[in-house]
């Protein structure tokens, strides 16, 4: 696959809790450099990251949409604040949100509060893309099946694997799995995704988006 084809579904990603502005001014100027799907920063840089965005983009490449992460990373925040957080970043210019669902209500079987809560902050992103993260490391494979039919039946745009804060990432079995039992919705794989043919291979299998810092990583590699 072309490399640029990749770099085209990549949400190019920092999430460590001590990014810095200058950390996140790089990732945006080689997401637009790159052509990137996104950038997916912490919350507090959404504001400074559209603006930089938006004053640049022309110079830099291309146009960049600005994603950001609720209820991150654990989940478990009551859904009122999740939807606090999704209204604010969108109006801090954010394009796309990535939400973490609780997980606790899955392992009660509570999937009605899963997709009644994903409703909620689809609500609140006012139109913008809303990827749902299911952390797939902490689920059984009876729990990934059940909570892949939630948010197909839900208002929700994508299904994401993970986090890559929960001890594990996407792997090949889960994105099928997903890509089998949420129909009508997109598929993001994050975590974990190492290098090009790993990209690859998530893509081949019917991913649309790949949460990954290393893609760019491997791509300037190869320019050297």
């Amino acid at each position: 696959m072309d490399v640029k084809e990749i770099l085209r579904h990549v949400d190019h990603t920092l999430l460590a809790q001590g990014a810095t502005w200058e950390e996140i001014r790089q990732i945006c100027d080689d997401g637009m450099k790159y052509g990137c799907a996104s950038v997916c920063i912490p919350q507090s840089y959404v504001a400074r990251a559209a603006h930089y965005i938006a004053d640049n983009w022309r110079e830099k490449g291309s146009w960049l949409p600005v994603c950001t992460v609720i209820g991150f990373p654990n989940g478990y925040t009551p859904t009122s604040i999740k939807c606090l957080e999704a209204g604010n970043t969108v109006a801090d210019g954010a394009g796309e949100v990535d939400m973490v669902i609780n997980v606790g209500w899955v392992k009660e079987g509570r999937y009605d509060l899963v997709e009644r809560e994903i409703n909620e902050i689809k609500a609140a992103c006012r139109g913008r893309l809303l990827k749902v993260i299911i952390e797939t490391c902490l689920l059984t494979e009876e729990e990934k099946i059940k909570v892949c039919e939630a948010v197909a039946k839900s208002n929700a745009d994508y299904i994401k694997t993970s986090t890559g804060f929960a001890g594990g990432g996407a792997t090949r079995e889960d994105v099928k799995l997903m890509v089998e039992h949420t129909p009508g919705k997109k598929v993001k794989a994050a975590g974990g995704i190492a290098d090009l043919k790993d990209a690859e291979d998530f893509l081949a299998l019917g991913a649309e988006r790949l949460g990954t810092s290393r893609i760019v990583k491997a791509v300037k590699a190869l320019e050297q």
